[in-house]
């Protein structure tokens, strides 16, 4: 069996294990109401305890997927071109994207109102006072990373994993070695993710049942409600701030570069990985666009490290979803926090599918929110996924066009070319 086939039946697993789950909790509900074996053996048992082990299986991979994967992306800036102009340009747009992604789905999803009406109650949640601002960024340094890792405060843990990376790039050759470490971390990393993913459907099941046993129609609704949301911002992202960005910053016709990227980003959204996407992404970087390969070499491969513009927009529309669903109000401090952590977030985001979710477990925590509401959307994010991995490959290529463009590394006549490549 191929890899693209393992994937489409995983989307069809955790999609059957949703609708089970959700048939099975509704059935409990309308025909078992009153059955004290159900709610004790099975809701509040069987149920209870796979969905648990699954969420606190997310919870673990948070720490080390965002120090190992850290460390990987910002150790590779090793030379001084890297470290330099070119770095900081690239990093600073992919930065500035990603918090304008978050931003716009945080505003689209307060005026729209996903979650309202869900109706679900937070165990003994009490809402955390807003430290003042210097708090916020004295608090962003860690006293004991150790300690900080322990206690999952996530923005210590990114912080710390930044400038261990760069620290690891400018030792030399004692920081090779430690870098190839970390690498072959970040393998095994990815292959747990691969193993829980896999577990999916189990969990999603349990989580399903429990939660649709208590639960009405109305939730479903609010899920549509979710899931067009989380679209309509994707597609408007992909196209409205990219066209402006490619227009305004590198003076280029945004037509002409959606229709040479309409390659990449379809074999993006079929394989919902920026990096199994990542050589068709640099061979129509630098044969379509005309970008050339000593800053396309650098930018992409970057870029699908770090630029995760649609799993950005996922987290903000989630979060604002989890927090109406479960009627808990968050203050403006809380989703400037939201719009920080999703932005520092993304690059320790890996280019794999389903790996957003996770980071989506790291966000919520950081609001006080509860992960499980999580199972509330895992049924669709694949069918997410596919769309915002196109985005983020998009927007690689917009980023990398502007940098190659300011540094006199574009060829103009490649990208008006609409034979070339």
């Amino acid at each position: 069996m191929s890899k693209d086939e393992r994937r489409l039946s995983l989307t069809a697993r955790i999609l059957l294990a949703m609708a089970l789950g959700l048939i099975t909790g509704l059935a409990f509900k309308y025909f078992l109401p009153d059955s004290v074996f159900v709610q004790s053996y099975i809701t509040d048992g069987l149920f209870h305890i796979i969905g648990k082990i699954f969420i606190d299986s997310l919870k673990m991979l948070v720490v080390p997927l965002v120090f190992v994967s850290l460390v990987c992306g910002t150790c590779s800036l090793s030379d001084t071109t890297k470290l330099g102009r070119l770095g900081i340009k690239a990093l600073g747009l992919y930065f500035l994207t990603t918090a304008f992604a978050v931003t716009l789905a945080l505003v689209f999803s307060v005026l729209v109102g996903p979650g309202e009406g869900g109706n679900l109650q937070a165990v003994e949640y009490i809402p955390k006072e807003a430290p003042a601002l210097k708090d916020v960024l004295c608090n962003l340094f860690p006293s004991n990373p150790i300690r900080a890792m322990v206690e999952g405060n996530m923005l210590q843990v990114i912080v710390f994993s930044i400038l261990f990376g760069i620290a690891v790039a400018l030792a030399g050759k004692s920081g090779e070695k430690i870098a190839n470490l970390f690498n072959d971390l970040n393998e095994i990393i990815m292959k747990l993710i691969i193993i829980l993913m896999n577990l999916a459907p189990y969990g999603v099941f349990c989580l399903m049942a429990k939660l649709f046993a208590t639960l009405g129609f109305d939730t479903i609704g609010n899920l549509i409600t979710y899931f067009l949301l989380v679209l309509f911002v994707l597609i408007l992202h992909g196209t409205a701030t990219y066209t402006l960005m490619i227009k305004l910053l590198a003076g280029l016709n945004p037509f002409v570069f959606f229709r040479k990227m309409r390659p990449a980003m379809l074999f993006a959204f079929s394989t919902a990985s920026s990096n199994a996407t990542l050589p068709i992404t640099l061979e129509t970087a630098t044969h379509r666009l005309g970008i050339r390969n000593t800053i396309a070499s650098f930018t992409i491969p970057l870029g699908a490290t770090i630029n995760m513009d649609g799993t950005a927009i996922m987290q903000g529309v989630a979060t604002v979803f989890i927090a109406q669903t479960y009627n808990i109000d968050l203050n403006f401090a809380q989703y400037l926090s939201v719009i920080l952590t999703a932005t520092l977030a993304s690059i320790g985001t890996a280019g794999v599918p389903g790996v957003g979710i996770i980071m989506l477990a790291m966000v919520l925590q950081q609001v006080g929110l509860p992960v499980e509401g999580i199972a509330l959307i895992i049924g669709v994010d694949r069918l997410l996924d596919m769309t915002r991995t196109a985005v983020n490959v998009a927007g690689d290529c917009v980023v990398s066009c502007i940098v190659a463009k300011s540094e006199g590394e574009f060829d103009q006549s490649a990208f008006d070319n609409p034979n070339a490549g």
